[in-house]
């Protein structure tokens, strides 16, 4: 809460050092437990929605918003950090006349922000914002634009989250998954969408040379999907070959180990019993088990 001394100009003083104390502390805090670097940095916008993919927009009018759902800024992430704590004395001057302003019952405009899924982005306001983020408060006025994208948000931490998700939606465009086979394909390591992506696609290659009839993109991802994807998983399931990875991540780690061991691209009781064999000897990760794109075509 923020600190109370009757003295107004006092306790917005009292605001920002306390605001700023508390970003020093965290950055050290972070560095003891050898978090990541980008852990306290804002998440870019721009680059948020070069991730997910744009695919339009809409202003949906004044509302009342979480704090704690404002986790970047449009053009000034460098002056706060991710909990909005000032970063330096640059904004100090306006930072404390907003706080001032804020302990003294004047009128405080709406900030502005943009809506992707479940979080917002500051467009106007940041100062706002850490002023009220430092006095305890947990919602702010703003005016919300809502911005549609083609993968949500969902998962999004870091910055470094957003290489995973940069990823995932090109591997959709190559891939271009619907519904419940869209959701269910989930791989913890960014080059792995890449990796699997070179696998559908030679997947694909062969159905048409055996079939001798062209299909698109939509029409290979479908059948991949039905016909090789879920009864390799059902298959590992009663294996028990899955372990802790994602049923994703399992599929393309023994689509590797199946062409290495065994040079064919069939799936039968020999392919499951070498490939258990091998996991019982020398379990393995999954970028261990891939030899390149080459060995998944």
């Amino acid at each position: 809460m923020a600190r109370e001394t009757g003295f107004p100009r006092a306790d917005a003083e009292h605001d920002f050092l306390r605001a700023r104390r508390r970003q020093v502390l965290s950055r050290l805090a972070n560095w003891l437990r050898g978090e990541p670097d980008d852990v306290n940095i804002m998440l870019p916008y721009d680059e948020v929605v070069e991730a997910l993919g744009r695919q339009g927009e809409r202003r949906i009018g004044l509302r009342v918003i979480k704090l704690d759902s404002i986790v970047g800024s449009v053009d000034r992430g460098r002056d706060f950090d991710r909990r909005f704590r000032p970063t330096s004395g640059r904004v100090r001057e306006r930072w404390e006349r907003l706080a001032l302003a804020s302990r003294r019952g004047e009128n405080i405009p709406p900030i502005e922000v943009y809506r992707i899924g479940g979080l917002h982005f500051i467009a106007d306001g940041h100062h706002r914002v850490s002023v009220a983020h430092a006095q305890g408060l947990s919602t702010i006025d703003a005016y919300v634009t809502e911005v549609r994208t083609k993968l949500d948000p969902g998962g999004i931490r870091y910055r470094g989250d957003l290489i995973v998700k940069d990823y995932r939606r090109l591997f959709l465009d190559r891939v271009p998954l619907t519904g419940q086979a869209r959701a269910s394909i989930v791989l913890s390591d960014a080059e792995s969408y890449a990796a699997l992506g070179e696998h559908v696609e030679a997947w694909g290659f062969r159905l048409m040379q055996d079939e001798g009839v062209f299909s698109d993109r939509a029409t290979i991802a479908a059948r991949w999907y039905s016909d090789e994807y879920e009864p390799v998983v059902r298959m590992l399931r009663q294996a028990e070959l899955i372990g802790a990875r994602t049923e994703g991540e399992a599929y393309l780690w023994v689509a590797g180990e199946r062409y290495r061991l065994i040079r064919t691209h069939r799936w039968d009781d020999e392919v499951i019993a070498a490939v258990r064999a091998r996991e019982r000897r020398a379990p393995t990760d999954l970028d261990d088990s891939l030899e390149g794109p080459r060995g998944l075509a």
